[in-house]
C-alpha cells in the first residue's frame, strides 16, 4: 500500500485578543499560535494532549503591557537592573515584523519575524525570531552584530508550561549546578538535590549549565523535555501564593498549574558579541507519556 500523502501545515492569520494580530498554526500533530506584539508564542499543543504552554486567564492583551504566559522573549536584560527602564527588556511589549512562512510538504510549519529597528536597538544590531511547529515546538533566537563595536545583552525565553498539580511536579537535570537563589537576595547556592520540587516560592538562575532538563508530571502523565543549544543559563520558578496574589495579571491559584523552566544567558552568562558574530538561543520542547 502506499505511503499516505502528509497533510500540508496551514497558517491563518486573525485578530487575537486585545485585537491584537496573530498566526493560528495548525499541522497534521500539533496547533499553535503566535502573537505579533512581542512575537509571543501563546499556544502550543499537541493531538490528544493537553497544552504544553500555560497561558494566565488573567492576561493583558494590550499594546502596552507584556503577555503572561507561553514563552515571553526576555532581551536585552533579564530582571530590573537599577541602570534599565523595564522589567526584562523590551523584546516582549513590541510588535514584530512577519518575516517569511515557510510549509514543506511535510506537514511543518516555520516562522520567521523580526525586531524592527529603533532607538532602543543600537544601529547595526539585527534581532530575529524563528519558530518551527511540527510533533515538537523549536524556537531559536538570533542576534547578529553588524555594528562597529562589541554588543552586551541578556537573553531568555521565560516558557511557561502546563502542569496538573504543582505537587506532583519533579524537575530533573540540574543536580550540582550552582544557582543565584532570588528570595535570598541572589545568595549562591549549589543544586545537590536529585530533582527540584516546588514546595513554597522557587525563583532560581542556574548558571554555566546546557544541560536538557525534563519537568515530570505525575498528575497529567507526561514528561516535557527542554533541550537547548547557545543557553548556558536555566531559570525555574513557580511564584507561590503571595506572589501569585500580588500580580494583576495571574490568577491567585494559578501557581498550582504552571512551572516556568526558562533557557538562556543571564547574569554571570550574558553574552558579549563581537563585531560580525552571530548568537543562537535554540529550544526545542518536545512531550511523551510518563
Amino acid at each position: 500500500m502506499a505511503n499516505p500523502i502528509p497533510q500540508a501545515g496551514r497558517v491563518t492569520f486573525l485578530d487575537g485578543r486585545g485585537e491584537l494580530p496573530m498566526l493560528e498554526i495548525t499541522t497534521p500533530w500539533s496547533s499553535a499560535e503566535i502573537y505579533l506584539h512581542g512575537a509571543h508564542v501563546t499556544h502550543f499543543q499537541k493531538s490528544g494532549e493537553p497544552p504544553l504552554l500555560f497561558m494566565s486567564q488573567c492576561s493583558r492583551f494590550s499594546p502596552d503591557a507584556p503577555i503572561r504566559g507561553g514563552i515571553p522573549i526576555i532581551f536585552p536584560w533579564f530582571g530590573k537592573p537599577a541602570d534599565k527602564p523595564g522589567q526584562h527588556g523590551f523584546a516582549r511589549v513590541k510588535v514584530w515584523e512577519l518575516k517569511e512562512i515557510h510549509s514543506p510538504a511535510d506537514g511543518t510549519v516555520t516562522v520567521r519575524l523580526a525586531l524592527p529597528g529603533g532607538a532602543e536597538l543600537a544601529a547595526g544590531i539585527a534581532v530575529e525570531y524563528v519558530v518551527t511547529v511540527n510533533s515538537d515546538l523549536t524556537a531559536e533566537f538570533i542576534v547578529t552584530n553588524g555594528s562597529a563595536a562589541a554588543f552586551e545583552f541578556e537573553n531568555c525565553l521565560h516558557t511557561y508550561f502546563t502542569v496538573g498539580d504543582i505537587g506532583a511536579v519533579s524537575v530533573a537535570g540540574l543536580k550540582g549546578v550552582d544557582y543565584l537563589n532570588q528570595p535570598t537576595a541572589f545568595s549562591r547556592h549549589t543544586d545537590n538535590d536529585d530533582v527540584i520540587r516546588v514546595a513554597s516560592e522557587v525563583d532560581r538562575a542556574y548558571l554555566n549549565t546546557a544541560h536538557a532538563v525534563e519537568i515530570r508530571d505525575a498528575s497529567l502523565r507526561r514528561v516535557i523535555r527542554v533541550e537547548k543549544e547557545g543557553s548556558r543559563s536555566t531559570v525555574v520558578w513557580n511564584p507561590w501564593i503571595a506572589k501569585a496574589k500580588a500580580m494583576p495579571d495571574f490568577g491567585d491559584e494559578e501557581y498550582q498549574t504552571m512551572i516556568c523552566v526558562e533557557s538562556g544567558n543571564v547574569a554571570s552568562d550574558a553574552i558579549k558579541l563581537l563585531p560580525g558574530e552571530t548568537s543562537r538561543l535554540k529550544v526545542k520542547l518536545s512531550s511523551r507519556p510518563a
